[in-house]
């Protein structure tokens, strides 16, 4: 077997033998370097903004500093892609195709810094951040004795799960960059081939993640808070042990419903067993914005398009319960002609603009990568109508 080149032929050709390798590693640095630059430039601006000097030269010195850091941000996109990915980078020849690269290359430099940059290292952070804390835990001063233990134990069973998402990540990363600042059609060809792969390689990684949360911290918690509640029966009421010990099994059972909720975010159960109309109706009953469901489908759809539709439909309610303003939406689903069609409405305040945030542009990623297109339409004052159609025979090759 031939040595990956890419930090996504590693993640797919062995999810397991992917933590012996350099590649989490790589992946890391790659996020941190694209995270830190874009970070700096944001700081930079702020303080630039809040100087105490006049308004004109504020703006005038912030326009400077962002028109720099996004000359500098193409290069270093391109130099930084070594990291995850170890193809050749197609230099092209002539001058008219070297115009066209700096192009394409200083257009992905300033969406790296102004849109994608702060991702990267909200990524690499809140992947490490939780099994970082648990692993301080004896360092912070409330934590209870069985904390001290149980926590670092945690956090070192969840640090390699982390090396996952950034790995995951950096790989549609690079493949994004590489599509832009090297655009062959064989190398295009390959990132839709790629981008499916990934999908199908995250979601088999995401439901072994959720069995072993499962058959084993879940298994273990609730072991915890039974002994916890004997031992609490066991100790003299209102006596200091007693509430301490009571606190722990608070906090045990508080930790158990968030494991079981992550476990149903990681991949629904009723999703597996039942098909989407009966996960999309579990979606809306825990919807806070009352949601009409209206479902025509003749059956079961293969599981890919099952997965997209469903994570589209929970981060389009999601989005329209924090964003929208809306008191009413609805979900419709429609399968005609091999193509699944699926519609959500709401009567909110509209104006929803893809290039204001990247709730829109992941959800247009996720239908993509399974070989369909999403449509928006959302004047100002309302109504939004979403439309996802997914072809129900999976992205073509």
């Amino acid at each position: 077997m031939t040595t990956p080149r890419t930090v996504l032929e590693a993640l797919t050709r062995s999810p397991l033998g992917f933590l012996r390798t350099a590649w989490p590693w790589r992946a890391l640095g790659y996020l941190l370097s694209g995270g830190v630059f874009a970070t700096g430039v944001y700081l930079g601006v702020a303080g630039l903004l809040t100087a105490p000097v006049g308004a004109f030269a504020r703006v005038l010195c912030s326009g400077a500093l962002v028109f720099f850091a996004v000359a500098l941000a193409g290069p270093l996109e391109r130099r930084r892609l070594a990291l995850v990915d170890r193809g050749d980078g197609g230099s092209g020849s002539g001058d008219r195709q070297r115009q066209w690269h700096s192009t394409r290359t200083a257009g992905y430099g300033a969406v790296s810094v102004l849109a994608v940059g702060w991702m990267d290292l909200a990524v690499a952070l809140v992947s490490l951040g939780i099994p970082g804390f648990l692993l301080l835990t004896p360092f912070q001063p409330t934590a209870l004795p069985w904390q001290t233990v149980a926590g670092p134990v945690a956090g070192a069973l969840l640090l390699p799960v982390a090396a996952y998402p950034i790995g995951a990540w950096a790989a549609v990363r690079a493949a994004v960059g590489r599509a832009v600042l090297f655009p062959k059609d064989r190398e295009l060809r390959e990132v839709v081939r790629s981008r499916a792969r990934l999908v199908d390689a995250f979601e088999t990684e995401r439901r072994r993640i959720e069995r072993d949360l499962h058959d084993g911290a879940q298994q273990r918690l609730v072991a915890l808070t039974m002994k916890l509640g004997l031992a609490t029966l066991d100790l003299p009421p209102g006596s200091a042990a007693a509430r301490q010990v009571g606190e722990a099994h608070t906090l045990a059972k508080e930790a158990l419903t968030e494991l079981r909720e992550l476990i149903r975010g990681i991949h629904p159960q009723i999703l597996t067993e039942r098909g989407l109309p009966a996960a999309a109706r579990d979606i809306a009953g825990r919807c806070p914005i009352p949601a009409d469901l209206d479902l025509d489908l003749p059956g079961r759809l293969p599981a890919a398009v099952e997965q997209t539709a469903y994570y589209v439909t929970a981060e389009a309610l999601t989005n329209i319960a924090r964003h929208s303003g809306a008191d009413r939406c609805r979900v419709s689903a429609r399968c005609r002609d091999g193509v699944l069609r699926l519609d959500i409405e709401d009567n909110g305040s509209g104006d929803a603009d893809p290039a204001r945030g990247t709730g829109l542009v992941g959800l247009a990623d996720r239908i993509a990568a399974a070989g369909g297109r999403m449509l928006l339409s959302s004047p100002p004052g309302g109504p939004t109508l979403l439309r996802a159609e997914i072809p129900c025979a999976g992205p073509s090759s």
